[in-house]
């Protein structure tokens, strides 16, 4: 949830929250992994980022949890950052989400070249380093991209991701699954109740919230849910243009969901009508849209709760209690 290319929070949670299943090795690796060296960084761009000299390291402000500069060469520059405390597991998640919506070629987002380890510890990523432009750019071409995105990006896996990766500093499970209303209630909604109980005793929310979570099968009565690639985490920080007035998306938290489910931070991400206008022409809007979408805010109010703490409780919980309501249950 930062400002700049490729800078998010990232959890130092215990590995068993960021437990990742096997993947084959075509589907692992679609960019390259770091060989252990003195400066894996200088040597990857002085070999295969074919560059002779680095002329410039800039610190890149806008991130809190990774160290992020920008490196200037004569091949062209290059976004990199590390993290001292974290191994490799966490940027592959990154960079194996960037690559999936990077492959799209629908909406523009850097393209990440590698990621490794450290050799004094921690680990690092390599992208391409995107020139911003002075404003987030055109509400109606960022809507008809990412929709175009969401229509080309299809999983025949199911819902879900081929790793597990982070939401904020929050592990996102995306363990595959052939029901989507299931992935959303145990993956999404469950699995940030279970964090708010753990984390502050709130078993009023827990409770609540589980009820929920059981009962949101007919929010979803005649929609035709297909597995689209999501950015995850569409919030204005996340969002940004390039010189030629291009949008372009970052940070991700990708995962194959409900293409609804991009909107669930709308609440701090500025989408206007035309926004709204020029996705819906791409991927229609199907019935009930509205009636979901406070669910899928409720998964984002939850994950900042857990986050940031207490200021976020009233809007999770408003919601729950809404559809509790409306849900009779």
């Amino acid at each position: 949830m930062a400002v700049h290319v490729g800078l998010s929070y990232f959890p130092s949670s215990s590995p068993s929250l960021l437990h990742r299943p096997p993947l084959s090795s075509a589907k692992r690796r679609p960019f390259a992994v770091a060989a252990m060296g003195d400066d894996p960084i200088k040597e990857w761009i002085l070999s295969e980022g074919k560059a002779t000299q680095i002329t410039k390291i800039s610190p890149v402000g806008g991130g809190c949890i990774n160290q992020a500069n920008r490196y200037d060469t004569d091949a062209g520059s290059f976004f990199v950052k590390r993290n001292r405390s974290i191994g490799p597991s966490m940027f592959e998640a990154e960079a194996l989400g960037l690559s999936a919506m990077y492959e799209m070629q629908t909406i523009r987002v850097p393209k990440p070249f590698k990621f490794g380890s450290l050799p004094s510890g921690g680990s690092y990523i390599i992208m391409e380093f995107i020139e911003f432009g002075s404003s987030r750019g055109n509400q109606f071409e960022l809507g008809r991209k990412l929709a175009e995105m969401h229509k080309a990006g299809k999983s025949d896996k199911g819902f879900g991701f081929d790793v597990n990766n982070t939401i904020g500093s929050t592990p996102q499970i995306n363990t595959w699954s052939s029901d989507w209303v299931q992935f959303y209630a145990e993956e999404r909604l469950g699995f940030q109740l279970r964090l708010a109980l753990d984390r502050y005793g709130d078993r009023t929310i827990y409770e609540k919230g589980q009820r929920l979570a059981k009962s949101i099968g007919p929010l979803f009565d005649n929609v035709t849910i297909e597995p689209c690639l999501l950015h995850g985490d569409l919030w204005s920080g996340n969002i940004s243009s390039d010189k030629n007035g291009e949008p372009v998306i970052l940070d991700p938290a990708c995962y194959y969901g409900h293409n609804e489910a991009e909107f669930g931070m709308s609440w701090c991400a500025g989408f206007g009508g035309s926004f709204y206008d020029a996705y819906f022409q791409v991927m229609p809007k199907q019935p009930g849209f509205e009636k979901r979408r406070d669910l899928y805010l409720l998964y984002h109010y939850l994950n900042h709760y857990n986050l940031f703490g207490s200021g976020y409780r009233s809007s999770a919980m408003s919601i729950i209690d809404d559809y509790l309501q409306i849900l009779q249950t």
